[in-house]
């Protein structure tokens, strides 16, 4: 995954990058809202799920300290981060905001 992560980011198509674990409560909430953004942004973002469980490393090189925390890059540059639950429209908003 680590070796994949720069060409996963890269691109002028916003890529919304879900650092979850699976034992974790709000993470399970966050999936479905992930899942709504995704249908109705379509093609306009990329939306990419990491066990931070299976991918220490790279969690730990994004200084995740908690989950869910959502990063958002644009070219390969992290261009927003947030940590929680997070609703469905303020996703929209911010991934808009960058395209």
């Amino acid at each position: 995954m680590k070796q994949n992560f720069g060409k996963l980011t890269a691109g002028n198509i916003p890529v919304l990058v879900d650092f979850y674990a699976d034992w974790c409560g709000p993470c399970k909430m966050l999936g479905p809202i992930l899942k709504q953004v995704k249908e109705e942004l379509g093609d306009k973002i990329k939306i990419i799920k990491i066990d931070v469980d299976k991918n220490q490393s790279i969690a730990s090189k994004y200084q995740v300290r908690g989950v869910p925390t959502m990063l958002l890059f644009k070219d390969k540059k992290q261009v927003w981060r947030q940590s929680g639950v997070v609703p469905k429209d303020e996703i929209i908003n911010i991934v808009e905001s960058y395209r």
